[in-house]
C-alpha cells in the first residue's frame, strides 16, 4: 500500500504570478464572436456543404439550380435540399425562387469572412 502524502498550498506573491505568464500580443477572440464563428464552422463541416459550395462557386455567375445540385450529389433530395437550408441560415448562400426551381448563390464574402477570421486567430 502507497500513502499519499499532502502537500500544502502556498500563496503566490504577484512576482511569481507574472514570472509564470507572458503578455497579450493582441486581443483574443470574444466570447460573442467565437459562438457566430463555431456556428459558421459546424455549418461548413459537412462534405455535402462543402461540396455544394463547391458546386455553386463553380458555376460562372457563382448561382445554381437545384437541379444542379441533385445531378452531382448522391443525396436524396430532401437531404440536399436540410444542406441548402442549413447553408442559408448559416450566411453562406441565399434562394432565390423563379418558377418551380430554386436558385442558390454565395453570399458576396461570405467565405472570406469566415478565412479571415480563421487566419487571425
Amino acid at each position: 500500500m502507497t500513502v499519499a502524502q499532502i502537500l500544502p498550498l502556498t500563496d503566490i506573491s504577484q512576482a511569481d504570478a507574472a514570472a509564470c505568464s507572458s503578455p497579450l500580443a493582441r486581443e483574443a477572440i470574444a466570447a460573442e464572436r467565437a459562438d457566430a464563428l463555431a456556428h459558421s464552422l459546424k455549418a461548413l463541416a459537412d462534405p455535402a456543404r462543402l461540396r455544394i459550395l463547391s458546386i455553386v462557386s463553380a458555376h460562372a455567375d457563382q448561382e445554381a439550380c437545384v437541379c444542379d445540385l441533385t445531378d452531382q450529389l448522391t443525396l436524396s433530395q430532401p437531404t440536399i435540399s436540410h444542406h441548402l437550408k442549413v447553408l442559408v441560415e448559416a450566411g453562406f448562400l441565399i434562394r432565390a425562387k423563379r418558377g418551380t426551381w430554386s436558385y442558390y448563390s454565395l453570399v458576396p464574402g461570405s467565405l472570406t469572412a469566415v478565412g479571415a477570421v480563421l487566419a487571425a486567430i
